[in-house]
C-alpha cells in the first residue's frame, strides 16, 4: 500500500474516532440500546459470545459470514465499532495477526478466548512451530472457550453472573456432545484408514481428539496453496492410508483437493467450515452447527454411513 494512502487511513481513522467521542457515544450504539457491547473479531467468536450472554449484551463480529479471517484489513469503521464497545474477544494463537494494530488504537479491554488451552504447533510451512490457532475446532477446547467467555461477561456485567454460568454450562454440555459423537461414530474405522485429509492445517486439534492423523495441502491459508509438492505429498498419504475421502474448506479454493481425489478414487466430500459462519440459510448459522456439520461430514466420509 502506497504510503500516501496510509496517511489517508490513518486519519480518516482519527477523525471518525474523534467524531465518534466528541459526540458523547461511551459504548452505546447509535439506536441507543442500553446494553454493553461486545465486539469480536470473527463470526464464530460472536455466536459463542451470543449464546452465554442472551439478551443481555449486545454482540457484534467485525467480519462477515463467509469472510476469510487470516488476513482481514481493519477498516477506519471497524475502528469506530471499536472505540464504541465495551470489550473486545479475539481468539489468539496468532490467528488475527492484525488485531494488534487494531487494539492499540483503542482503550476498551480486551481478551483471548483461547486462554489456557494449550497450543499445537503448526507442522510445516513458514509458520512451523508457531501456535495452530484453530482451537475451537475441538469440541473439547470449544467448551474452554466458553468458560473463558462467561468469565469475561461477568467482570464487564456482574449483575448477570448467575445468567452467564448457567448459559454456559447448559451450552458447554452442547458442545462437549458434538465431540463424543464424532468418537463414537469413528468408533469403527481402522488405525491405518484413521487420516483426515484437509485443504487447511486447520483440524489439529479436532483430528487428536477424536484419534485422526491429520493431513493437509498446506499448513496455514497463504500465497503458494495446493503446490505440485503439496499435492504429490497428499496423494501419496491417501493412496496409502487408503482413506476414502477427502475433505476442503469452505472458503479456499478446492481445485488443489479434487487434483487429490481425481488422482487417487477418492471422494472430495463437504466443504467443510472452519473460520466463519455460514448466512441463515446455510449449512453452519451457528457455531453448533458448525461443528455438527463439520463432524457429521467427517464421519460421512470415512465412514460412507451418515452418522
Amino acid at each position: 500500500m502506497p504510503n500516501s494512502r496510509v496517511s489517508v487511513w490513518r486519519t480518516s481513522a482519527v477523525v471518525l474516532v474523534a467524531g465518534l467521542l466528541l459526540a458523547g457515544c461511551s459504548g452505546a450504539p447509535a439506536d441507543d440500546d442500553p446494553r454493553p457491547v461486545v465486539l469480536t473479531t470473527f463470526t464464530v467468536l460472536a455466536d459463542m459470545t451470543r449464546q452465554v450472554a442472551g439478551d443481555r449484551v449486545r454482540v457484534e463480529s467485525l467480519t462477515r459470514p463467509g469472510a476469510e479471517i487470516h488476513d482481514y484489513e481493519p477498516s477506519p469503521d471497524d475502528l469506530v465499532r471499536g472505540a464504541g464497545a465495551d470489550l473486545l474477544i479475539e481468539n489468539g494463537m496468532g490467528l488475527e495477526r492484525w488485531f494488534s494494530r487494531f487494539v492499540d488504537r483503542t482503550e476498551v479491554p480486551a481478551v483471548v478466548a483461547s486462554e489456557g488451552i494449550e497450543p499445537l504447533p503448526i507442522a510445516a510451512g513458514e509458520y512451523r512451530d508457531r501456535p495452530n490457532p484453530h482451537a475451537w475446532m475441538s469440541p473439547a477446547a470449544g467448551a474452554r472457550y466458553v468458560g473463558t467467555i462467561r468469565d469475561a461477561l461477568t467482570r464487564l456485567d456482574p449483575a448477570g453472573a448467575a445468567s452467564y454460568a448457567a448459559n454456559a454450562e447448559r451450552y458447554a454440555g452442547e458442545i462437549r456432545a458434538v465431540g463424543e459423537q464424532l468418537s463414537a461414530d469413528l468408533a469403527g474405522i481402522p488405525p491405518d484408514r484413521r487420516v483426515l485429509v484437509t485443504c487447511e492445517g486447520a483440524f489439529s486439534y479436532l483430528a487428536r481428539d477424536a484419534g485422526l492423523r491429520e493431513a493437509y495441502l498446506w499448513p496455514v491459508n497463504a500465497e503458494g496453496e495446493g503446490t505440485p509438492r503439496q499435492i504429490a505429498g497428499v496423494v501419496g498419504v491417501v493412496r496409502d492410508s487408503g482413506v476414502p475421502a477427502v475433505f476442503c474448506e469452505s472458503t479456499v479454493n478446492d481445485a488443489a483437493q479434487r487434483q487429490v481425489a481425481e488422482e487417487t478414487g477418492a471422494r472430495l466430500a463437504g466443504p467443510l467450515h472452519v473460520d466463519s459462519l455460514t448466512g441463515p440459510d446455510g449449512p453452519a448459522p451457528t457455531y453448533l452447527d458448525l461443528l455438527r456439520h463439520d463432524a457429521g461430514t467427517i464421519a460421512e466420509g470415512l465412514t460412507g454411513a451418515r452418522p
